[in-house]
């Protein structure tokens, strides 16, 4: 008989999972997504032109906090849950509360999931969202590119606007940064590879951006999202592991996914992190995947303006998803405010207004800083409100875009810059000599 399915996300893999096992499978019928981590992406419905023509009506997307009465309604068979960066204990309680409610509970594997390419590809994921992926893609990017090699990003999806015309998305230039709407969490993806004049595709339909990338580009660049696995098949798979959560590459999904499928493993922030949780690190990466290659490497921090800051009042403004489901509690700009002699990091939580006041709400731990959030226009303008309420002498932005191009600051401002820089050997452009 055919099995009621709901498919528990994100917004990104759970939209991909659907796409590729469940969308033509007549022996399923999906009854609704449900949605978690990013704020007001349920409500809405996966429209009926991405769902195929077993789904005339579209399928809607639902609160998670609705799951079990979903699974009762709907006499649901079968939940899968597809999104990433939660621990193995919050995974596991999901699948209690499935279990009881009288489902089956199910994770994904890779075999049902990656689409094979018909160019190189090289997948670069981590172990946690803000361990270095970005700056390791950039890397990677000017490797390939100054071997003359013709790169195309394809970045993990970020889909929280109109999903049509989010289907496959081509990004060349800030135009079409402002023409796709994009969202702060999307720019910060997207505009380090515009500035090295890199081609970046991302979207809904994978098979569909594969298929596009694949026309202009001789090497492939997956470029990961949070801790999840690639969605496609990879010729080299690139790892990033971050020692100041030293041994989260266990604990977490599916970090250890990637652990085990890494064929290099970059362990990263060995200029910050103690001596100690970098060879915890270690020790589990040659306890586990013993066949990859261990590069170390360091995300030196370049201030802007740096006589600005010292014996100042800072407000420290820090990459939102890093933050949050990220749990880290500082970013680059954090330590640069405290390196550079600020006299205080200005708590700006008394200052946060509607959905900024909510972010910390939910997300306690996140310090003496303010998240970037802005997954949609009116979180944009809370942000600015917030911004413009808190009392102090200087901006520091530790965000990998110019967030001037989006808010205004009434004090000085200050960029922070890093990129990945490898100690010692091999580096990754020896490894990638003869890719």
């Amino acid at each position: 008989m055919k099995q009621n399915v709901i498919i528990m996300g994100a917004a990104g893999r759970d939209f991909h999972n659907f796409n590729v096992a469940f969308r033509s499978n007549k022996n399923y019928n999906v009854v609704a997504f449900t949605a978690n981590q990013i704020p007001n992406i349920h409500g809405r419905c996966y429209p009926a032109q991405l769902a195929g023509k077993l789904y005339p009506a579209g399928i809607p997307i639902e609160a998670e906090a609705n799951l079990v009465q979903l699974i009762k309604e709907h006499h649901v068979d079968l939940v899968v849950f597809s999104y990433s960066d939660v621990s193995n204990q919050y995974v596991m309680e999901r699948s209690a509360i499935v279990n009881a409610a009288g489902a089956n509970f199910m994770l994904m594997g890779t075999a049902s999931t990656r689409i094979k390419p018909k160019k190189q590809l090289i997948s670069i994921t981590a172990i946690r969202t803000g361990a270095g992926k970005s700056q390791t893609t950039r890397r990677v990017c000017d490797i390939l590119a100054a071997k003359g090699k013709q790169v195309v990003v394809i970045r993990h999806p970020m889909p929280y606007g109109d999903l049509v015309a989010q289907e496959w998305q081509r990004y060349q230039s800030y135009d079409d940064l402002d023409r796709y709407n994009c969202t702060i969490e999307e720019r910060e993806e997207y505009e380090p590879h515009i500035d090295r004049g890199i081609i970046v595709y991302a979207g809904v339909d994978y098979e569909k951006i594969l298929r596009q990338a694949e026309q202009e580009a001789d090497v492939i660049i997956w470029d990961g999202g949070n801790n999840d696995f690639s969605f496609y098949h990879a010729d080299l798979s690139i790892v990033v592991f971050d020692p100041h959560r030293a041994g989260h590459e266990l604990l977490y999904y599916p970090s250890g996914v990637n652990l085990r499928q890494a064929d290099i493993a970059i362990i990263n922030k060995i200029d910050t992190a103690a001596i100690e949780e970098i060879q915890f690190v270690r020790e589990n990466i040659q306890r586990i995947n013993p066949q990859a290659t261990i590069v170390e490497a360091a995300s030196p921090i370049y201030v802007e303006r740096p006589e600005i800051i010292r014996g100042r009042r800072v407000l420290v403004i820090e990459d939102g998803p890093t933050l949050t489901h990220g749990e880290m509690e500082f970013g680059a700009g954090t330590i640069a405010a405290q390196r550079l002699g600020a006299a205080e990091l200005i708590d700006p939580r008394p200052y946060a207004v509607e959905s900024i006041k909510e972010v910390y709400h939910q997300y306690p731990e996140i310090g003496t800083l303010l998240p970037a959030m802005g997954y949609s226009r009116n979180q944009i303008a809370d942000l600015q409100q917030t911004v413009d309420q808190v009392e102090c002498d200087v901006v520091v932005i530790g965000t990998p875009i110019n967030l001037a191009r989006l808010l205004q600051f009434k004090v000085p401002v200050t960029r922070i810059r890093y990129e990945l820089q490898e100690i010692g050997f091999p580096t990754l452009e020896d490894l990638l000599q003869d890719f």
